[in-house]
């Protein structure tokens, strides 16, 4: 009856998401929703595509092992990302009127600048897309009991997910966004409402976590190594997600700039409460099954939630956690098939095929989502047994040290040159690479913190130093429409659609 139900819900999502394919006309449709999306989309659609197997499987047994200490990237670094988006990015970036945030790297610096970050982003999508499939075939072995493998349940999701998002874009995953972050909000509810009952009381579970410590946040030791490596934790989510093509697209579809700076700030405040159910819930387990938990921990904690739920609570909870959990790994998959998708096309295949038509290049998109999801499968299956929330928060350092200085200095610093962006870059990703390949020095301090630093000295020194390269007011490029006849040469005036 469970998968019955769960094989029913899988394919009215396959449903409105082939319905939605039926608004692509042009890339402008695939890429960014024509720019239409209402301010209730843009929040669910963002809010989903946080929501993923990390906030409900991953986080959650972190949170039973190690507490909001070892959390701290997410869902609070992810969820401030969002909110700092909001705040401090999506007006800038919106009147641009652009499909891809490479474009702005275009624009601004040049397009070898725009090649590289566009590179960097799309590479950092292999863990994050990874982990959802990853998750996917660990939810299709738990509700088979085995039956279907976990490499076979991988195949599985992925495939249904690559269906809709393949013909849909942009479309189809904001509307699949809307019903799923739906599912999502009203099954972990009633679960964490069930679970709390058998548990003996909210009370009585927040109770166990303050007394074991799980809501220490800070560093206790007041060791500056110790505070060092909780800084590079909290940053690499929260800054390093900023300059990703997945929250681009979310701005950029917005119908106006109030939804586009709103829309990210209330997604984010929401993702981070409702990210904290899942760890209610798991906390709650170890009341129910102590025994079983305290294996699980040992052995996977990701098992623990669904665990709980398959062996102790009724068939409609259990339908209604796995149509949540379905619901969060398939939102963020979709969103995270099409973007490093997009991105390629628009800002490397154009460089390599100038001239091509709207229609050519809608027609590229597709096949490269195609093509990236299977080789996001090839490398999940590859990856079988990592970590999801591992996964996940390694993803991010990539773009923390490559992508989000150029992205911050260039719409913040006026004097911010393409010579020094190219040195942030190859510093931030040179010195990056050093510490990944010294144990001794990713001990001694942060490889991410570390890498964040070599690029803010390569774009101060790079900008300030005489100039090797052509500056970026030499070398604008236009983007289908014309320079704005004003003093900021990187505003390009673009048709909607």
């Amino acid at each position: 009856m469970l998968i019955s139900f769960i094989v029913l819900y899988l394919l009215v999502s396959i449903g409105i998401g082939l319905y939605a394919s039926t608004r692509v006309r042009n890339t402008a449709d695939y890429a960014v929703a024509g720019r239409s999306l209402p301010m209730a989309v843009v929040i669910a659609t963002t809010f989903a595509t946080w929501f993923g197997s990390e906030t409900v499987l991953g986080v959650s047994g972190q949170f039973v092992k190690e507490g909001l200490h070892g959390v701290i990237e997410d869902p609070f670094g992810a969820g401030m990302c969002l909110i700092l988006v909001g705040l401090f990015f999506a007006y800038r970036l919106y009147q641009k009127n652009l499909i891809t945030i490479g474009d702005y790297y275009r624009l601004r610096f040049g397009r070898t600048i725009e090649v590289l970050c566009s590179a960097i982003i799309i590479f950092s999508y292999l863990g994050w897309v990874g982990a959802q499939v990853t998750a996917l075939g660990l939810v299709f072995n738990l509700l088979t009991h085995g039956v279907v493998s976990v490499t076979t349940g991988m195949v599985l999701g992925t495939l249904i997910v690559l269906v809709y998002t393949l013909f849909g874009g942009m479309w189809s995953v904001a509307m699949t966004d809307f019903v799923q972050m739906i599912v999502i909000t009203i099954g972990l509810v009633l679960i964490a409402w069930f679970a709390a009952d058998m548990a003996g009381g909210a009370g009585k579970v927040i109770e166990y976590a303050a007394s074991e410590r799980k809501f220490q946040l800070f560093p206790t030791s007041g060791l500056l190594k110790d505070w060092l490596f909780f800084f590079a934790a909290a940053i690499t989510m929260m800054l390093g997600s900023i300059p990703q093509q997945d929250v681009f697209q979310r701005v950029m579809s917005s119908k106006n700039v109030k939804v586009a700076t709103r829309g990210p700030v209330i997604g984010g405040m929401l993702y981070i409460v409702f990210a904290l159910v899942p760890m209610f819930v798991v906390t709650s387990a170890v009341f129910v099954m102590p025994e079983k938990t305290l294996a699980l921990l040992g052995d996977d904690p990701q098992k623990v939630l669904p665990t709980l739920v398959l062996e102790h609570m009724p068939l409609a909870l259990q339908i209604a956690f796995f149509g949540a959990l379905l619901s969060a790994i398939m939102s963020t998959a979709s969103a995270t098939l099409l973007a490093p998708s997009t991105s390629f096309v628009e800002n490397i295949l154009r460089n390599l095929r100038p001239g091509m038509s709207d229609a050519t290049t809608l027609k590229a998109m597709r096949i490269s989502v195609f093509v990236f999801t299977m080789c996001v499968l090839v490398y999940s299956i590859t990856m079988e047994g990592s970590s999801i929330y591992e996964l996940v928060s390694g993803a991010y350092q990539v773009p923390l040290v490559g992508a989000f200085v150029p992205l911050v200095f260039g719409l913040y610093w006026k004097r911010a040159t393409s010579q020094g962006a190219l040195l942030a870059i190859s510093m931030g990703i040179g010195v990056w690479l050093l510490f990944v390949a010294s144990p001794v020095l990713s001990e001694a301090f942060p490889q991410q913190l570390a890498g964040l630093l070599a690029a803010l000295v390569g774009m101060v020194g790079g900008s300030l130093a005489p100039q090797f390269l052509p500056d970026h007011k030499d070398h604008v490029h236009h983007y289908k429409g014309s320079v704005a006849p004003d003093s900021t040469p990187d505003v390009v005036l673009a048709p909607k659609s």
